[in-house]
């Protein structure tokens, strides 16, 4: 197999030997050529934000953390300059135009991106239980679903996931406050700390000494036999997806606020840290439905877990694990730490992901340590592979060649790039030490 994948993909060879790539996806098509053939459209987005805000009531009265923002599950759009000003110094990244950081790192509740599709997916899946029992209609105040009688109904039904830490954290902490029993597989990559909060939650966490394809694998087998129980399918599920590309439509109105425009004059880069997909998939869509060819997407991968660039870039999406081409899969960004990407959203990116970088573990503390430095923000060292896209792009020559196809050099001035932070704002004080003190 492996002379068949680097013939079909050179870039494989580089990949087996842990080096840093940079991957131009050669499949990208034209926003209208691409949005004509996809199964979702900015209808299901809709869809999904009307229903986060049929549930903001009963977010705000679980949450208080939420009432500033009225029971929405939304961070801050903040201007990083002083970051900026670092990695061009530091890094001789040479990046013009105008550096953002998205912090999804301090959503409420679950403290990562995963708050969005999670959180949603478990939203919707409660709201479709509730109408069908006749415990809600679409015109009630969902306030009324923290009632005794309603958690009293959930309690008899059980949501499990199967998580490297932050998605089972936005799993268990919302199904646990409307009464579900939860249970989270966990892989040997997730964090201690997390699992030490969801069962503070009353959240029963299994471990696994395998990896995260197989606490899904065993996390569906132990749902699939008890029917009152709903797998969240972080691998093939619409839900989270829609979830997290809701995203994209609150970015408009931060956007707008900071007087930013979006066109063709005024390109949009984002660069997205990505485990199985859904998180980066979601919120790529969502950018695409709305700026379309304006926005360029692109998502960052350890180097020994690059699991969607290995199969966009071989063309066997989920067929192939990064264990095939000789990875180990380990890496310290845990939730980056998958090993076979999900199928469902490596079909979606085909045509729309612009490109991947990908990035060795001790960058991840690099980057860590220079955003405290810099702006005083703390983020998970997984969140910080986002900083390796702008880092790199100005020293890439698949990037030059990029630019230049898109006809994009000469607008790189006045480009806006946002650095994706999927999460760090529950990580306790004392771990947060050992990574500060954390070198490769």
């Amino acid at each position: 197999m492996d002379d068949y994948i680097i013939t079909k993909a050179p870039i494989i060879e580089a990949m087996q030997k842990g080096k840093e790539v940079v991957w131009i996806n050669p499949d990208k098509r034209p926003f209208a050529e691409s949005a004509c053939t996809c199964e979702l459209s900015m209808k299901d987005v809709d869809d999904a934000e009307a229903r986060l805000l049929r549930f903001a009531p009963f977010i705000m009265k679980c949450f208080p953390e939420t009432r500033d923002r009225g029971g929405l599950i939304e961070s801050s759009l903040t201007s990083i300059p002083r970051m900026k000003d670092l990695v061009n110094r530091k890094y001789n990244s040479g990046i013009s135009g105008t550096l953002l950081l998205k912090q999804d790192s301090h959503l409420a509740i679950a403290g990562s991106v995963k708050a969005r599709g999670g959180i949603y997916e478990v939203l919707k899946h409660t709201e479709d239980r509730a109408l069908a029992h006749g415990l809600l209609s679409l015109e009630d105040d969902y306030a009324k679903l923290a009632d005794p009688e309603c958690r009293t109904f959930f309690e008899q039904y059980t949501v499990q996931v199967g998580s490297t830490g932050n998605l089972g954290m936005s799993i268990g902490i919302m199904s646990a406050a409307i009464g579900y029993q939860v249970i989270v597989h966990m892989s040997a990559d997730a964090k201690q700390w997390k699992k030490e909060l969801l069962r503070s939650h009353g959240v029963t966490v299994m471990e696994y000494q395998s990896d995260y394809s197989e606490a899904v694998k065993h996390g569906r087998k132990l749902s699939d036999e008890n029917p009152n129980s709903y797998f969240v399918d972080d691998e093939n599920s619409r839900n989270l997806f829609l979830g997290y590309a809701v995203a994209a439509k609150r970015l408009v109105g931060q956007l707008q606020e900071k007087n930013i425009v979006i066109n063709r004059e005024h390109p949009l880069f984002v660069y997205i840290p990505c485990g199985v997909g859904g998180a980066p998939g979601g919120i790529s869509f969502g950018l695409k439905q709305i700026w379309g060819d304006d926005v360029h997407c692109f998502f960052v991968e350890p180097v020994q877990a690059p699991c969607m660039l290995v199969g966009m870039a071989s063309g066997l999406n989920s067929t192939i694990s990064v264990q095939d081409i000789g990875l180990s899969g380990r890496t310290h960004a845990d939730g980056l730490a998958v090993g076979r990407a999900s199928g469902f959203v490596g079909d979606i990116m085909k045509p729309l992901l612009s490109g991947e970088f990908t990035i060795q573990d001790a960058k991840l503390y690099d980057y860590m340590r220079d955003m405290l430095d810099a702006e005083g923000i703390f983020l998970e060292p997984s969140a910080c592979a986002a900083f390796q896209g702008i880092v790199t792009m100005n020293k890439s020559e698949e990037m030059r060649r990029y630019l230049e196809d898109n006809r994009l050099t000469d607008k790189m001035a006045d480009a806006v790039h946002i650095a994706w932070a999927t999460g760090g704002s529950l990580v306790p004080d004392k771990i947060r030490e050992e990574y500060r003190q954390t070198y490769l």
